[in-house]
């Protein structure tokens, strides 16, 4: 699942996912939420969901990924040491040789290269040169030159954009549409879209609405299999976690999803609005 600001950087990660084209090396750089999108390239490399929307943010790879538990994701740190010690990374080259337990690629995270020593990453550029095919690497790093020129060679580097200002009317726009889903109410879901139709969203806006909805909604999903929600999400998620089945919840993820492709594509964001809320309409 991708955070509910969204980043070109997200939409690049799922395009190459579907193509069977997301690089073994991954470097991402810039003020963003660099851990959060070294997760979501890890829930990419595990997902078996549809191969079109990788990662799904739904199936059970993705929610382990997510709640730090998959087998064959590790994050790299050393609690011990001031930077990471090359032992630690020396560790990391003889487990991923080890083959993956339940997925099809061994993926290492590291959230912070400016920790790595120039041995450290010499050694890890052997790794990633050399490495067995299903070995993955995700480097973080808020500035590229913490990362030896030899070794960010070998990478995809992906510039991540600021975070964005908390309370966006899109996110509050997004809650609403997850509040009128609790409601249950025919015609409720054809009320609010002709709300939104008349504040002229566009559908870089619209998509932001639907992927808030899609993060509330995931995050539901994650407590009613006894995950955790962030605090600023956690009364609301736990309401449609209690409120709504599994089956309904998976739906409208899916329906969230469906619909902030719709918006890449040449449609009106009135258009997107209605045809999602009959099928909400349907589906409640």
């Amino acid at each position: 699942m991708a955070p509910a600001n969204p980043d070109p950087v997200f939409s690049r990660i799922r395009a190459a996912a579907a193509r069977g084209a997301l690089s073994h090396a991954l470097l991402f750089t810039g003020p963003g939420d660099r851990l959060a999108a070294a997760r979501f390239a890890a829930s990419a490399f595990q997902c078996v969901g549809p191969e079109r929307d990788r990662p799904c943010g739904v199936c059970p790879a993705c929610r382990k990924v997510r709640e730090d538990i998959h087998p064959d994701v590790s994050t790299v740190r050393d609690e011990e040491h001031k930077f990471i010690a090359v032992d630690v990374v020396r560790e990391v080259r003889r487990d991923a040789y080890i083959r993956p337990n339940e997925g099809e690629r061994k993926v290492y995270l590291f959230p912070d290269c400016a920790l790595l020593t120039e041995q450290d990453q010499n050694v890890l550029l052997k790794l990633v040169e050399e490495g067995p095919p299903y070995a993955a690497f995700v480097f973080c790093a808020e500035n590229p030159a913490a990362v030896l020129q030899t070794l960010r060679s070998r990478c995809v580097e992906l510039k991540l954009q600021p975070k964005a200002p908390q309370g966006r009317e899109e996110d509050g726009e997004g809650e609403a549409l997850c509040r009128c889903l609790l409601r249950r109410k025919r015609g409720s879901a054809a009320e609010l879209a002709v709300r939104l139709e008349k504040k002229k969203l566009s559908r870089e806006n619209l998509s932001a609405l639907l992927e808030r909805s899609e993060a509330l909604l995931s995050q539901a999903l994650v407590l009613t299999y006894g995950g955790t929600a962030g605090d600023g999400d956690r009364a609301l998620a736990e309401e449609l976690g209690k409120r709504l089945t599994k089956t309904q919840l998976v739906r409208t993820i899916e329906l969230m999803k469906q619909y902030r492709r719709e918006c890449g594509y040449n449609v009106g964001p009135g258009h997107v609005l209605g045809a999602l809320a009959a099928e909400l309409e349907e589906l409640f």
